[in-house]
């Protein structure tokens, strides 16, 4: 693990995102997800609900599995942390899943997704809920792929399709803060239902 740590800062937020562990440019930067596969995260909710990365990142609090870059392979790729490293970081997590007390917990890419259920195949994890207890403290687990641009799963099918649900379902979660200048869920709900019957009206007449 190479030094220094990277944080996504002290944001007070009951939803919590849980990446696996930094790039080499993150440290540098000094916030997670802050290169291109951060492009690609922030570009999937500006999507799914209209939020900048800006708000993104001051309303949702960003954790991760390691916090430290873990340094390169032989062939030159980002390492993986080991099952070592991973158990030395836990403490963390575990403090502020604590201190947090999150009802909703979104982990990023396999193996932050595998700290809190087994996952085998992202096919049976991406776009389904899940109950989870994690240190004694219970939340909605939501998961989300890698969004690596050296993985395709999230731009083929079924991946693609899933992602899409697994989005919708983050959003519409009631924990989901709704961006500055947006009207209140209800409100939202609400025009979305007269605008359903307006336009029910307007194909009966």
């Amino acid at each position: 693990m190479r030094r220094p740590g990277v944080s996504g800062g002290a944001i007070l937020s009951r939803v919590i995102t849980v990446g696996q562990a930094p790039g080499s440019k993150e440290p540098i930067i000094g916030r997670p997800f802050a290169w291109t596969a951060g492009k690609t995260l922030f570009r999937w909710f500006e999507g799914a609900c209209g939020i900048s990365e800006e708000q993104f990142r001051s309303m949702i609090y960003m954790a991760a599995v390691c916090r430290c870059f873990p340094g390169k392979t032989a062939a030159g790729g980002d390492r993986v942390p080991d099952s070592q490293e991973i158990i030395t970081c836990e403490r963390w997590l575990a403090a502020e899943i604590e201190i947090l007390q999150p009802s909703l917990v979104i982990p990023i890419g396999k193996l932050a997704i595998q700290k809190f259920v087994r996952a085998e195949k992202l096919t049976e994890m991406i776009g389904k809920k899940f109950a989870v207890t994690f240190r004694g403290h219970a939340f909605d687990l939501l998961p989300l792929p890698h969004p690596s641009g050296a993985s395709p799963w999230h731009r083929m099918e079924p991946g693609k399709t899933l992602l899409g649900q697994a989005l919708r379902e983050i959003v519409n979660h009631p924990s989901w803060p709704m961006p500055p200048g947006q009207p209140p869920r209800t409100e939202a709900i609400q025009s979305a239902i007269l605008a359903a019957r307006s336009g029910l009206l307007r194909s009966a007449t």
